[in-house]
């Protein structure tokens, strides 16, 4: 029913609204998020540009931009209407396939490339959802002479054990500085395993005003995540060697596997307020305007200069997280602390204002660099449950933070083909006074044998204090409180190299932390010497590396290509932090076009990973955790193969794929976390619709 009312929503909102583009593919391994993509010089990025890309054609007056989370300046990017890769777009796995996640559309997730994971010392509820919730910082703006509309929709199964992710996106302009729009994100998961539904929506509302002087941006978000939690199938026989249990029975189905949990929920609602504002400073005057070949003509145009710029922003989210398990199974936990009918909740609001204020190079011969200063005020609030001793009463025990920083950012140009970005940040005063970080990055265009390359330097010194949630947490059968956690120091180097003409692109690079910060499992023998109860706390880790390389590289021959992606790490202590030595993805497709309009990709791709004690996940905590070093399995080593149709007709994308097509095959090894098995073998469909008005 839910399919069907999606349908008919699709085809009314097309007779009736213009339209706009589709979020972002996330080629760059789900960091992006938002709506369009594009190249832009920001440090904190992971640009992997895609040269198989066939574009719609997009109006001129279209215009988008993300904003700066430090400085609050606009970043522009380039609009993004791929029909590569759309067939993937989708998949919680992951474009490419880098991520591990529990088997079902919309559970949470974790990438197995350690150069891709969140560089900050973070134990955040909403970390496993960044293919679903997205940062303010990283939203993006479009700016539009008329109305502009996207409305897209991916599905596959049926009723009683589909998928469907339906989004729309508009936006309109009135009037020449002013814009609104919204965004709406629905995604429904039923779970081809029992108790593995999930349920995203999300809403937001967007204004911005953009002229010389002034400019704000406001974005207002509201966030329903809902995530059926079943701990695991009891026994991965099922899935490796069904003849050895029931499920080779030919009535047995996925639905019918036994799993640990029952009645279990976790749930996170998320409000989240953002506004930036700014005015610059400047004067105007006469310039001389180029032709489109850059060759000045006799035209003079009146242009603002900017010399200086004030910015302030806001920023206030409140995210409410709780776990429910009304049927506990017996044997499970190893600790109880609220024994009296509770359920896990926690809630946690920060309310932070930050002011930068920024000059702009290019005004005179004198401003050579974009140079900005910026301090920041944070306000954490948060509340967990805990007892009174001897009473047995329960109570919701409230903590604060108060974290003040400064910091700047310069960047620019040395030469005509090098550019720089340096940035760095320090806490002053408040419950993260000392930490700091250190970021810079320089970028070369040069020709070496008649060939265009680019090279880029990263490096990166981070002292990050362990987030609130490490250092305090109170649940139904976790605790743990230790204030005096050490700072985590982590410092990276890292190179790339790209070869545009071979489409080839290399990356480098070794990262050194020291007091590594992660979830350790304490698990207890049963006392039956084949099970564990749970437990966990808190570890840190004197020091760990982690060494990185990767190799992407794609060929054309005629209207056969041949795109792969090849990630070789390695970390000095797999028991505390476990990576994959290798991780693959290849995508073989050929393309073309039927009467002339209708570009087409037929193709097969596939994902690998060698086998390694992969992260467990923690349905209590909501995180991946350690696994039990008395009881732990070894995943990986299982090729995961789709087969594919993918079509772009004018404004319109569509895809027709049946994924995971080798289930079945080899050792059937096919987890992508311990003990959750992924989707057998589905069908998928879907399309995203692009209208300008």
């Amino acid at each position: 029913m839910i399919k069907k009312v999606l349908l008919i929503l699709l085809f009314a909102l097309s007779g009736t609204v213009s339209a706009q583009h589709i979020q972002n593919h996330q080629l760059d391994g789900g960091r992006s998020s938002g709506l369009g993509s594009g190249e832009s010089f920001n440090p904190f990025r992971n640009n992997r540009n895609d040269s198989t890309k066939v574009n719609l054609k997009v109006p001129e007056e279209i215009f988008q931009w993300k904003i700066d989370e430090r400085t609050g300046d606009p970043i522009h990017i380039d609009a993004d209407t791929a029909q590569h890769m759309f067939q993937n777009w989708h998949l919680t796995e992951g474009v490419r396939g880098e991520y591990n996640f529990l088997g079902s559309m919309g559970t949470p997730r974790q990438s197995r490339i350690f150069f891709d994971r969140p560089t900050s010392t973070t134990y955040s509820f909403l970390q496993p959802y960044d293919y679903f919730y997205t940062e303010p910082e990283r939203f993006i703006y479009t700016d539009t002479k008329s109305p502009y509309t996207n409305l897209s929709y991916h599905s596959s199964g049926d009723k009683v054990d589909g998928d469907d992710r339906f989004r729309a996106y508009f936006t309109t302009n009135a009037g020449k500085h002013f814009g609104i729009g919204f965004l709406f994100d629905y995604l429904y998961a039923r779970g081809r395993y029992d108790n593995q539904s999930s349920a995203l929506m999300n809403f937001s509302l967007f204004s911005f005003y953009r002229s010389d002087r002034y400019n704000y941006h406001l974005l207002a978000s509201r966030y329903h995540m809902k995530q059926a939690e079943n701990g695991g199938i009891t026994d991965d026989r099922y899935i490796t060697r069904p003849e050895e249990t029931e499920g080779s029975n030919s009535n047995f189905g996925p639905a019918d596997i036994p799993v640990k949990l029952d009645k279990a929920w976790n749930r996170n609602e998320v409000y989240d307020i953002y506004f930036s504002h700014n005015y610059n400073m400047g004067f105007y005057r006469d310039e001389v305007v180029a032709d489109s070949n850059g060759i000045a003509t006799d035209s003079l145009e009146r242009r603002f200069v900017k010399v200086s710029r004030i910015t302030h922003t806001f920023r206030m989210t409140r995210d409410m997280r709780e776990f429910i398990n009304h049927q506990q199974p017996a044997n499970y936990y190893a600790d109880t602390y609220l024994p009296y009918d509770s359920v896990d909740h926690t809630t946690g609001t920060t309310i932070e204002n930050r002011v930068a204020l920024s000059l702009c190079k290019g005004f005179s011969k004198w401003a050579f660099a974009d140079i900005a200063a910026f301090a920041s005020y944070s306000y954490n609030n948060y509340t967990l449950p805990d007892t009174i001793a001897g009473k047995g009463t329960e109570y919701k025990r409230k903590y604060n933070e108060h974290i003040l920083k400064i910091g700047g950012t310069i960047s620019g140009n040395i030469w005509k083909d090098m550019k720089y970005h340096i940035e760095g940040e320090t806490a002053i005063s408040g419950d993260e006074i000392g930490t700091f970080s250190l970021d810079g990055k320089a970028e070369l265009n040069l020709k070496l044998w008649k060939k265009d390359i680019k090279l880029t330097a990263h490096a990166f010194a981070k002292n990050n204090r362990p987030s609130f949630y490490y250092r305090h947490y109170h649940s139904d059968h976790y605790w743990w409180d230790d204030n005096d956690l050490e700072n985590e120091l982590r410092t990276r180097v890292e190179g790339k190299i790209e070869i545009p003409s071979w489409k080839t692109r290399l990356t480098a690079g070794f990262e050194n932390i020291k007091n590594y910060t992660y979830i350790a499992n304490n698990a207890i023998s049963n006392n039956d010497g084949k099970s564990y109860l749970h437990r966990y706390s808190i570890a840190q880790n004197s020091n760990v590396g982690v060494f990185s390389a990767m190799l992407e590289q794609d060929l054309k021959f005629g209207i056969f290509n041949f795109n792969t992606v090849l990630t070789f790490q390695n970390s000095t202590d797999m028991e505390v932090l476990p990576l994959p030595k290798f991780n693959a993805y290849a995508n073989a497709f050929i393309k073309f076009r039927i009467a002339k309009v209708l570009n087409t990709e037929l193709g097969a791709d596939v994902r690998y990973f060698t086998e390694y004690y992969a992260p467990d996940y923690s349905p209590a905590l909501g995180q991946f955790v350690q696994q039990n070093k008395n009881d732990r399995i070894k995943i990986g080593n299982y090729p995961i193969a789709s087969v594919y149709a993918n079509f772009l007709l004018k404004q319109t994308r569509f895809y027709v794929k049946y994924y995971h097509v080798n289930e079945g095959t080899g050792k059937r090894n096919y987890f992508l976390a311990p003990h959750y098995p992924i989707t057998p073998a589905v069908l998928w469909f879907g399309l995203s619709w692009n209208f300008y008005n």
